[in-house]
């Protein structure tokens, strides 16, 4: 009940929005699970017309009774002394008019009047309820056969129709309510599953260095599925089996209450399989989604690097990786079959205990034949509930397994927040700042007391080792994450300050790794920016030196890419990725690495078309290959997160240091010292920031 709870509590601000069209599957649900009781009726009613039992009405002498029967059968009377008797078949609907101070004419009543007996009017509900019952009888009669009664057109059809009708009926109304309940539902986990993609898509970039690609999966898929399969099947079975299992119960009571207490005394201890059972379910799912997530993350990181697994002959190593993974969801998926699949044989089982009781006690009192065809009818049904109700246990906890993961999603924030009251940007007019920057992952420190300062419109330069830092002050500038100390300025306004959205518009990436989606060309460079028109995307394209190869592809630029741009070499990308940085036409460029794996010639005509692009903007290159940084107005080298050189390309390479001896090492020698220019160089690294580092 604790995860029925749960579940419905988390559910609830999604369901609500579909509110109408669930209480309309509720209610059919009910209508569903009641309808049932009609088989009861339905049965016991044939086989009491098959085999009719006789009734008698004693009338005193002083009492003047008029009979009206709605069949013609003819009653039989019989006197004895001062006693008539008159006998008629049971299902014959029987009025009865008393004449004396009895109940009104026209009044159904099934009814022994002794000598002397008074009896007393009934009230309006009951004369009303007498009435219809009368009239709904009479109804049945003219539409059944009877035994011993010549049969009509009318009862031929009634009562080839009779059980069909009933079941096409329970039919219509339980396929209803589970269309009302699956529409509610899918609607429900649409709603979920995109707000949970819109919260990941909130949360910060720590969460996805530490969190698998399976994990990511599982919460958008397999979590929202659990869900979906709990309020599709788990809450429509919820509505209808509980008020199947009332209908048919209230019908048992009608037929014989003392019948329906014995074959209920054991249901109760159903309960305990059911619960015990559904504990070691929850525990193996629990360790089912971890295993899950493991596959989930492998089968992405393999077949994403295919190229390397068969460079490097890894195929069969991946396969014993996988042999382990799916060995251990074996294991589990046994164990949860055998804890799903005993809880229907032990609720059975049990059940059946209490329908031997009841078999036994009808030999014992003799109970007649179509009281006992009408209640092993409502017997027999009543398992069927029983079992699913049972079910519902395992549906539960997978639910709130998936549940619980979720809300954990949910009650994570991100470590990047924007102020409610962040400033606007309409532009960038005058500098970057990064002011005693200090920055670590993990507690590892990676920048230290960083500052430097780029006015608009000058080349920045950024060289490097690897893990000096040169990628991280990109994350800080695009508020991927927050400095643990000191700031960045943006103009005037400290970056935390200002609206996220604004200043990465101020931005165009061209990165290392380039982002290929699997859409269409003119899709994929559109990313750059929303609302870009065909001619603006067909501008950004020939700007970056793309449009010919476009041109050439089967359906120029509406060719799809495919996953990864897998159709495209390594220069035709990253021109895809250039122009999409031409269309977002953004006054601040950065480059990171965006030429390192290219060969040669492509990183010739990929190079020409970031010349172009940094024509008129303030460009931050980040550079392994040190000869794409000989146009840029000043270099900043990197080392252990602090600027340890700075200048024009030639004053380094002059000043052989730090970055004169990288340049060797990829080849580059030193310039003629003469014929270095003597013009005045660019603005240096501003002073580190008087007081405090948070200044």
């Amino acid at each position: 009940m604790s995860n029925l709870v749960a579940i419905f509590r988390f559910g609830w601000p999604y369901l609500r929005r579909y509110k109408l069209r669930l209480a309309m599957g509720i209610l059919l649900g009910v209508l569903f699970g009641l309808s049932n009781a009609t088989f009861v009726w339905g049965t016991k009613t044939l086989f009491e017309r098959l085999a009719p039992q006789q009734d008698s009405l004693v009338i005193g002498k002083d009492t003047s009774v008029q009979l009206v029967l709605s069949t013609n059968v003819t009653p039989e009377m019989t006197v004895e002394g001062e006693t008539a008797t008159l006998t008629f078949s049971r299902t014959a609907n029987l009025a009865v008019n008393v004449n004396t101070n009895l109940p009104k004419p026209g009044v159904f009543m099934e009814h022994s009047l002794k000598v002397n007996e008074t009896v007393t009017e009934p009230g309006f509900f009951r004369r009303w309820g007498v009435k219809l019952k009368h009239g709904f009888n009479s109804f049945v009669d003219a539409w059944l056969p009877l035994k011993g009664r010549p049969i009509d057109l009318p009862q031929i059809i009634g009562g080839f129709l009779l059980l069909p009708l009933l079941v096409a009926l329970r039919g219509f109304i339980g396929y209803l309510s589970s269309y009302c309940m699956a529409w509610v539902s899918e609607r429900t986990i649409r709603d979920l599953r995109m707000n949970v993609l819109g919260k990941l898509n909130s949360l910060s970039m720590d969460y996805f260095n530490r969190a698998t690609t399976g994990e990511i999966l599982m919460r958008v898929n397999g979590d929202t599925t659990a869900l979906y399969r709990c309020l599709s099947l788990g809450f429509s079975d919820l509505v209808k089996e509980p008020f199947t299992l009332i209908g048919l119960l209230v019908a048992l009571f009608l037929v014989n209450w003392k019948l329906t207490l014995m074959a209920i005394i054991f249901t109760p201890l159903a309960v305990i399989p059911t619960r015990i059972l559904g504990k070691k379910i929850r525990h193996l799912l629990t360790h089912g989604i971890t295993t899950g997530m493991m596959q989930d993350s492998l089968l992405v990181e393999v077949y994403s690097n295919i190229r390397v697994v068969k460079a490097f002959c890894l195929e069969k190593l991946q396969m014993e990786r996988f042999r382990k993974i799916y060995d251990n969801l074996l294991h589990i998926g046994m164990k949860s079959v055998q804890a799903r699949e005993l809880v229907n044989p032990l609720v059975e089982t049990i059940s059946m205990l209490g329908l031997g009781v009841v078999i036994v006690f009808i030999f014992y009192s003799g109970i007649a034949v179509d009281d006992l065809v009408g209640f092993l009818t409502g017997a027999v049904m009543m398992y069927t509930p029983i079992r699913k109700l049972g079910a519902l246990h395992v549906y539960f906890q997978q639910a709130s397994v998936g549940a619980n993961r979720l809300m954990d999603i949910f009650r994570m924030e991100p470590k990047v927040k924007e102020k409610p009251d962040a400033v606007r940007l309409d532009g960038f007019s005058k500098s970057l700042q990064f002011r005693n920057l200090f920055f670590g992952y993990s507690g590892k420190p990676v920048l230290k007391n960083f500052n430097t300062a780029v006015p608009r419109g000058m080349k920045l330069g950024i060289a490097g080792e690897s893990g000096s830092g040169k990628s991280t002050l990109v994350n800080l500038l695009f508020r991927f994450y927050d400095p643990t100390a000191g700031r960045i300025k943006f103009d005037d306004h400290n970056i935390s300050d200002v609206s996220i959205h604004d200043l990465r518009q101020q931005m165009a990436l061209v990165s290392q790794e380039v982002v290929i989606f699997d859409q269409s060309v003119e899709e994929n460079i559109a990313c750059g920016r929303e609302g870009a028109t065909e001619e603006e995307i067909v501008a950004a394209a020939k700007a970056a030196f793309a449009h010919n190869f476009i041109m050439q592809l089967p359906h120029g630029y509406k060719t799809r890419l495919g996953e990864r741009g897998v159709t495209l070499s390594g220069g035709q990308r990253q021109r895809i990725a250039i122009a999409r940085a031409f269309v977002r036409n953004a006054p601040i460029l950065v480059l990171d690495e965006a030429t390192a794996a290219l060969d040669s010639q492509a990183e010739a005509e990929v190079q020409a078309a970031i010349d172009r692009l940094a024509e008129n903007r303030t460009v931050i290159c980040i550079a392994h290959r040190l000869a794409t940084l000989t146009k840029m107005d000043r270099i900043i080298v990197m080392k252990e997160g602090q600027i340890v050189e700075q200048g024009t390309f030639s004053e380094l390479m002059l000043a052989d240091g730090v970055f004169a001896d990288m340049a060797r090492k990829q080849g580059i020698s030193s310039p003629d010292p003469s014929k270095v220019s003597s013009a005045p160089r660019p603005q240096e690294a501003i002073p580190p920031a008087a007081g405090s580092q948070n200044a």
